[in-house]
């Protein structure tokens, strides 16, 4: 009998969801029982879909034919079965892993990862790496280090860049090299704003039935507190956190002092042999890569605190997927859910109080300084900067990649 492609590729797509959820047993009934409704010649074509053996399915026909179950339901024979591919092979999870991790995205909201990457070819590179494994087996292993398989989410922000992917991989080279040095990486980003007073925070609090938090029918700012803009700077490999609350403006000032605050605090303790700092950013806003003073203002960082300060910024569209989104910002959202931010202080405190499972803790603290906007700096200046080997941007992106070295004194 001949087969129209078309089931096959039907077959595929059904199975690639499917199967990594069920236990053995039931993928092998699952497989003869369409085996069986595809009649003669339906044994290689479920075979070929699901990437198994022949005899496997041929086994699952025979068990839906006969109604047969192993005694005690277990799904095999005790002592039956060969070993998984995992602990024959410890390498290959490793290395399946080392083939994702540069590509690796996360949804900011939600605590799972996922891969552009498709199982099949996945499996494609692990066979050429020496793996014998089928795309199958790599999505349940997928599935079991805590990634899923998701559809498209709005979280793209513009056109994708050719070397966007090349980008995050160079990050990641980036951040590898300065945890093995020893040396701080920082993940940057300024919160939403924030309104301040007794006004309705989304999601939901325990309190007694039918006592729910009062709070202003209308969304007007406070006039006297206005906004907050929460200013954060995560350290990526002591999973802590710093986040400064200003009540001005979002400016390129304002963000390096965030981080000149994080590291009279926090990171010169944490780190006092270090030499260099790690910074990685997002593209836009006030610490975004086109934004003149914040490169003036982190030269002025780097001679004050006598760090070089290596900058790294996510490629344009891609900004949900910093670091501090997910492994700080987030928890804090979830940490003031259905709280009306009624003061600084309370917005102060709640920021601090929040915590993690994974041992995430987090200090913070109030900036009313005044952060003028509007400032401009000339081409000269960029030019000194450049000249002078303080701003040296890098071989690969320098618009992205640059580090900012101490300034050297004047000779008199």
């Amino acid at each position: 009998m001949n087969f129209d492609s078309d089931v096959e590729v039907s077959l595929r797509a059904q199975y690639a969801e499917l199967l990594p959820l069920l236990d053995e047993r039931s993928r092998r009934l699952v497989l003869g029982a369409n085996a069986r409704s595809l009649g003669p010649g339906g044994n290689a074509v479920v075979a070929r879909a699901a990437g198994v053996s022949p005899t496997t399915v041929a086994t699952g026909a025979g068990e839906v034919a006969s109604g047969g179950v192993l005694a005690g339901g277990r799904v095999r024979a005790e002592g039956g079965g060969r070993k998984s591919l995992e602990d024959k092979d410890p390498g290959l999870v490793s290395a399946m892993l080392a083939l994702v991790e540069p590509d690796k995205r996360g949804d900011p909201q939600s605590p799972l990862l996922w891969t552009t990457k498709s199982t099949r070819k996945l499996a494609d590179e692990l066979n050429r790496l020496g793996f014998e494994v089928s795309h199958n087996k790599v999505a349940q292993l997928l599935k079991a280090n805590g990634f899923s398989l998701q559809a498209n989410a709005k979280t793209r922000e513009g056109t994708s860049h050719p070397d966007r992917d090349a980008q995050f991989r160079y990050i990641a080279d980036q951040v590898k090299d300065h945890q093995k040095g020893g040396q701080p990486v920082v993940s940057v980003d300024a919160k939403k704003k924030e309104l301040v007073g007794n006004f309705k925070n989304t999601g939901a609090e325990w309190e007694r039935e039918g006592e729910p938090e009062q709070v202003n029918t209308h969304d007007f700012p406070d006039p006297v507190l206005g906004k907050v803009t929460p200013y954060g700077v995560y350290d990526i490999t002591a999973n802590t956190g710093w986040v400064s609350v200003g009540t001005g403006h979002d400016t390129a000032v304002f963000a390096v002092n965030a981080i000149r605050t994080w590291w009279r605090t926090v990171g010169r303790l944490a780190y006092p042999d270090a030499k260099q700092l790690l910074i990685t950013a997002d593209s836009g806003g006030s610490n975004g890569n086109r934004v003149r003073a914040w490169k003036t203002e982190l030269a002025e960082l780097a001679t004050e605190i006598g760090l070089s300060i290596t900058v790294c910024h996510l490629p344009p569209g891609t900004s949900k997927w910093n670091k501090i989104e997910h492994r700080l910002f987030s928890h804090i959202t979830m940490n003031w859910r259905g709280r009306p931010l009624t003061s600084y202080e309370v917005v102060v405190n709640t920021i601090a109080a929040t915590t993690t499972r994974t041992g995430l803790s987090v200090k913070s603290a109030l900036d009313e300084n005044e952060y003028p906007t509007g400032i401009t700096i000339d081409d000269q200046t960029m030019r000194t900067l450049k000249e002078s080997g303080t701003w040296e941007p890098h071989k690969w992106h320098g618009e992205w990649n640059y580090t900012i070295h101490p300034k050297r004194e004047t000779p008199s």
